[in-house]
Parts: structure tokens; C-alpha cells; sequence
């Protein structure tokens, strides 16, 4: 590993680490406030819309004037999320927090045009698993984190999840050295920059993988929380502490595993391996009865990701060229939040009249098969 990809690695990891404390969280901490799973749904989604809009621009930033500046302005956009979702007091401040967020983030899509700037296209594959295995070590501390705080208080992981990522700004400042050459950058709109690419055949077909595989993410990340409450009554800490057991096994298949796989058969049949991993994950875990067959069905969905993460990266990168990898990834970024927007979750539950702890009872604190029924 170089320098510059430790220091990427390092970055992303201390990121994701604040990243992760607020996913198996925040479904808990708007249930606080009142928020339906409607509601909820809309807070990821409007995270994802802000992103769609930012993401192009902020690749072309990048491409513009170096990758640095733009991964710092990102990393600090989330610091004042976290701070504003921390201070909240409205389901309105939720929505401003995660508006801030979307809007300055570009750390993942900036981060992984770095690694194109520093890695040869054979090799991009298993950079990317690198930034993949942040995003598992990133699961593993991160909910286990939040699991351990959220006894204290639903604030306490944010303002630990804020802390975090100013120590990944700091990082990022002071350690990561620029890879763009701005002379040789292209310049132009954003957003024309995006409908020119799709008129790319092959970088269009690319795009378009792209935004299915994260639509389907984005289904799986939105809904595990309420899903695991319901049928199997996790509370926050028990969900971070399952997301953590979750990022064990995906940062293993990330920083391990993916290598001799890839070398072996390719970016291509390495993706398409882990897209039938993760069908079979996840379909096992929706017929699920048992905390230890959810379990079970995690490990094949691990892989699938483990495998698809890095792979799906790599192959949109292979389809632009080097003096544009911040477009394409932006453009990417840009494909991957419309997938998140299109997840909302909703429907309704009423309450069996015996209990008192569901969203549509006061205080809706928690929402849990044991009080709640269809």
C-alpha cells in the first residue's frame, strides 16, 4: 500500500466510522420526534436528492482543482450535520441536518477518483477494496459505538460521530497529498459534463448498473433497522451491534479476499458473483423467523457486497478516462444518490391497544413486533 492510499484508507475509515454510528440510529433518534416509518424513509431519501444535485458538481470541482480541497470541504459539511442533527429539536432540523450532509457529500465519490489518480486500471479493482474494507471496518466500530452511547443518550453517538469526522478532516488536511494535475483538467458544466457521458455507450451502461446495485443497497440500508425491530424487537444498541458483526465479515472479503478473486477471474465475473450472493442474502433474510437464521443469511450478503463495492467501482472508473475520473464518480455519486432517493419506506401500524411504546402511541420511543401488529 502507498502513502497516498493509506492515507485515503485512513480517512475514509475515521469518516465511515461517524458515518456508521448514525445509520442504525437515526431511524430511533427521529422516532424521538414523532417521525413515521414515512418519515424516516424521507430523511434517507433527502440526504440522497441533496447528494444527486451536489455530486456532479463536486466531481467537476475535483477534476478542477484537486481532489484535496473538495474532500475537506465534504468531511466538514458533515461535521455541521452531525452538529445540527445533535441540536435538534424538530423532525425540520432532522431534515436541515440531512440536507447539509447531502449537499457536502462528496468524500466517497472524491475519494475514489483518488484512487484512480493513483492506481493502473488492472489494479483499481482491489484500490477500491481498500476503500471498501474502510467502509467495513468503518461498520464495525462505528455501530458498536453507537450501540455503546445510545445507553447514555440518542446525542451522545452524534456528538461522538461529530468529533470523529473532524479528526478525519484533520487527517485529510495535514496528510494527504494532491494527485491532480489541474493544468490538464478539463473545465466546462457540470451537469452537461453528466448528459455527455450518458451519451457514452459503454460509460451509460455503466452508469445505469450502477444506480440498480446502490437502488438495491439503499433498499437494504433504509429498511434494516425497522425490519429487524419488527420482527426480531432490536432496539439501537442491539442494531449496532448486529451492523457491527456485519462490517467483521465485510472488511475481511474487502481487504482479503477480493484480491486473489479479482486476479483471478476479473472485474466482471467478481461483480456478477456478488450480485448473486447478495440475492441469496437477502432473500434468506427476508424469510428469516430466527435472530441465528438473520445472522446466517448476513454472511452470503457480506460477500455479495464485499464482492459488488469494489468491483462496481472499478468498472465505472475503466469506462472514463484519467483526466475525468472526479466527472465519472461524480457522475456516479450522482446515479447512486437517485437510487437512495427512490427508497422511501412507508406503510402504517396501529397498536394492539395492550402496548404503549409503538410510533403511533406516546412516547414513541422504540418500534417493536412486540407491540405493534399490521
Amino acid at each position: 500500500m502507498t502513502r497516498p492510499l493509506l492515507v485515503i484508507f485512513l480517512t475514509i475509515f475515521v469518516n465511515l466510522v461517524g458515518f456508521g454510528i448514525i445509520i442504525p440510529l437515526l431511524p430511533f433518534y427521529a422516532q424521538k420526534f414523532g417521525a413515521s416509518p414515512l418519515v424516516i424513509g424521507l430523511l434517507f431519501g433527502i440526504f440522497s436528492i441533496c447528494q444527486l444535485i451536489a455530486a456532479p458538481v463536486l466531481g467537476d470541482l475535483s477534476d478542477r482543482y484537486g481532489r484535496r480541497p473538495v474532500l475537506i470541504f465534504s468531511l466538514l459539511g458533515t461535521v455541521v450535520s452531525f452538529v445540527m442533527l445533535a441540536l435538534a429539536h424538530t423532525i425540520t432540523m432532522l431534515f436541515l441536518a440531512r440536507m447539509v450532509d447531502g449537499l457536502s457529500g462528496g468524500n466517497i465519490s472524491t475519494a475514489r477518483a483518488y484512487v484512480a489518480d493513483v492506481t493502473e486500471p488492472k489494479d483499481r479493482a482491489r484500490a477500491f477494496g481498500l476503500i471498501g474494507a474502510a467502509f467495513g471496518l468503518g461498520f464495525i466500530f462505528g455501530p458498536a459505538l453507537s450501540g455503546v452511547l445510545a445507553k447514555v443518550s440518542y446525542t451522545a453517538p452524534i456528538w461522538a460521530a461529530a468529533g470523529i469526522t473532524l479528526a478525519a478532516t484533520f487527517m485529510a488536511w495535514f496528510w494527504l497529498p494532491e494527485t491532480v494535475h489541474r493544468a490538464a483538467a478539463g473545465t466546462g458544466m457540470p451537469f452537461r459534463n453528466v448528459a455527455a457521458m450518458m451519451k457514452r455507450p459503454g460509460l451509460r451502461r455503466m452508469l445505469v448498473i450502477d444506480f440498480i446495485y446502490w437502488f438495491a443497497f439503499a433498499i437494504f440500508q433504509t429498511t434494516f433497522a425497522l425490519f429487524a425491530a419488527h420482527r426480531f424487537g432490536f432496539d439501537a444498541p442491539q442494531t449496532g451491534y448486529f451492523f457491527a458483526g456485519f462490517g467483521v465479515l465485510g472488511a475481511v472479503v474487502q481487504g482479503a479476499i477480493i484480491r486473489p478473486i479479482v486476479h483471478r477471474l476479473g472485474d466482471k465475473p467478481t461483480f456478477v458473483m456478488g450480485l448473486v450472493c447478495a440475492a441469496v442474502g437477502l432473500v434468506a433474510a427476508t424469510f428469516a423467523q430466527s435472530v441465528l437464521m438473520f445472522a446466517v443469511a448476513m454472511v452470503p450478503l457480506a460477500f455479495g457486497i464485499g464482492f459488488g463495492h469494489p468491483t462496481v467501482s472499478a468498472l465505472v472508473s475503466r469506462a472514463g478516462r484519467n483526466d475525468e475520473q472526479g466527472r465519472v464518480q461524480g457522475a456516479a455519486g450522482a446515479a447512486e444518490s437517485l437510487g437512495g432517493r427512490s427508497v422511501q419506506s412507508g406503510g402504517t401500524r396501529r397498536c394492539s391497544g395492550s402496548e404503549t411504546r409503538c410510533r403511533t402511541c406516546r412516547p414513541p420511543v422504540s418500534f417493536s413486533s412486540r407491540c405493534c401488529s399490521a
